[in-house]
């Protein structure tokens, strides 16, 4: 579907988080990051009510890899940076879709680069996790392409997005009730997964 001319209806991408943002390295060293001392961090955060919201968030963060996934949660823009790094080595770019302009909406597809001319490439996929601050999961899956898409208005023509996608080729070790496959009727193996990288979110790889 994504090529020059398609009219599209794209997946609501906008980003519903609360307004947060990323603490100092030197501040996120000393708070614990753990499910049993989530009382400790409320102290910090006197206001929040997000004891669950966090539970599942740091549950998230612990759990086990997938198969071929290289994981991290990251609080400061610092161990992002190191994260991306220590996988794709020190010269990388990282790429977001613009804006969310056009979400949920019907959008007609401009010019489309695959990166890495549309072959399988690594890279490491940041998305957020709800918590008192800006905390990001963030991982690398093997087997993916990589698409920038410039995303126009149907009737006018008129640019109004730059889109950023990911295609997930392998999906074998994927949860069977992953959304995806709740969405489209499948199961893992079964077909490939492609997404918009959502507002706020970011993909990193290697520099061209």
């Amino acid at each position: 579907m994504l090529k020059e001319g398609v009219v599209m209806r794209m997946t609501d991408i906008k980003d519903k988080s609360p307004q947060r943002a990323f603490l100092p390295r030197t501040i996120l060293t000393k708070l614990p990051f753990a499910s049993s001392k989530l009382k400790q961090v409320f102290k910090v955060f006197e206001n929040s009510t997000m004891d669950k919201v966090m539970d599942e968030s740091l549950s998230e963060c612990k759990s086990s890899p997938s198969k071929g996934e290289i994981k991290r949660c990251v609080g400061s823009l610092e161990d992002m940076i190191d994260f991306a790094t220590s996988v794709l080595g020190r010269n990388v770019m990282v790429r977001s879709t613009e804006s969310a302009n056009g979400s949920g909406k019907n959008i007609m597809v401009g010019k489309v680069k695959g990166v890495n001319g549309g072959n399988i490439i690594e890279s490491v996929t940041c998305h957020q996790s709800l918590f008192p601050y800006l905390l990001y999961y963030c991982h690398s899956i093997p087997n993916v392409r990589l698409y920038e898409a410039d995303l126009l208005d149907p009737e006018s023509k008129a640019k109004i997005n730059h889109g950023v996608a990911i295609c997930h080729l392998d999906t074998t070790a994927w949860n069977p009730n992953h959304s995806a496959f709740m969405a489209l009727g499948s199961g893992p193996g079964q077909i490939e997964v492609c997404h918009w990288i959502f507002e706020n979110e970011m993909i990193w790889t290697t520099a061209n």
